[in-house]
């Protein structure tokens, strides 16, 4: 298990190294993990008996993906109205259901689902987009990963006191104060690719910020999965589990560095 979860990690590094030199290569890989993660989380709702718009909502998450990489907007917050019309679309199509046990529940999970993985995704894109950003995506890939990596490492070396244990038994709350820790010197790292008026205090609460973040987007897929009984979300890489398992940190720390950086980030 540990030889497959190295190889698949040196692969993925590799792979992301990559697809962020090209903003073309980074909307496809955005794009591929977004669909197969939404895939998985709508397979492990349906396992739970919970009848949801599967492919429906695989079709409006790839059409918020491929607006904001192609950069098609009608009006401000383009992929907020593809939501709406997703959600009125939904209705519609329920009508011509004979069942109407369940639709609450059925709605909320598929727009969800659409918020959750593909919408929070898109982030990512608009982050390479910005002025210097293949260096501030690297940057937030490299906070975010690095967070993950320091909660496995000093968890599993030194984890003593269950984190929240009706969650995820296996997370510690060594293992969180390390995720920080290693976000914080990935911050600081980091220096080399951001714009010049970032200074290493700022680096620093960012690293902090997105630290926390990457940490509480783990807990919460793994809240998901616990309430839909599953260890993984998927088996699509090897060692590591699927998509989901493989981006829920960034699906928190995206958004929050997307707008940190266009209130604080950007030189004037």
């Amino acid at each position: 298990m540990i030889m497959k979860r190295l190889f698949t990690s040196i692969f993925l590094v590799l792979f992301i190294i990559v697809s962020i030199i090209f903003d073309w290569m980074t909307s496809l890989a955005v794009m591929f993990f977004a669909l197969l993660a939404l895939f998985e989380f709508f397979s492990m709702v349906e396992n739970k008996g919970i009848v949801i718009f599967k492919y429906f909502g695989l079709c409006i998450g790839l059409m918020i993906l491929l607006s904001v990489s192609l950069r098609f907007e009608v009006t401000r917050g383009w992929e907020l109205l593809f939501i709406t019309l997703a959600l009125l679309s939904l209705m519609l199509i329920q009508f011509r259901r004979r069942q109407t046990n369940g639709v609450i529940v059925g709605l909320s999970v598929t727009i969800f689902g659409i918020f959750y993985i593909p919408w929070f995704m898109t982030f990512l894109i608009k982050i390479r987009y910005l002025d210097y950003g293949a260096g501030i995506l690297s940057t937030v890939v490299l906070i975010t990963k690095a967070g993950d990596i320091g909660a496995y490492l000093l968890g599993s070396r030194f984890g003593r006191h269950t984190l929240i244990s009706r969650v995820s038994p296996n997370k510690s709350r060594e293992g969180f104060l390390g995720g920080i820790l290693f976000s914080l010197l990935a911050a600081l790292a980091g220096r080399f690719f951001m714009p010049a008026n970032f200074s290493y205090l700022h680096l620093a609460i960012v690293g902090f910020l997105l630290g926390v973040l990457g940490q509480l987007g783990d807990l919460s897929e793994s809240l998901l999965k616990r309430d839909c009984g599953v260890k993984d979300s998927g088996w699509f890489f090897p060692g590591l589990g699927g998509a989901l398992d493989c981006i829920d940190s960034l699906l928190f720390t995206a958004p929050v560095f997307y707008f940190w950086i266009l209130h604080f980030g950007l030189p004037g």
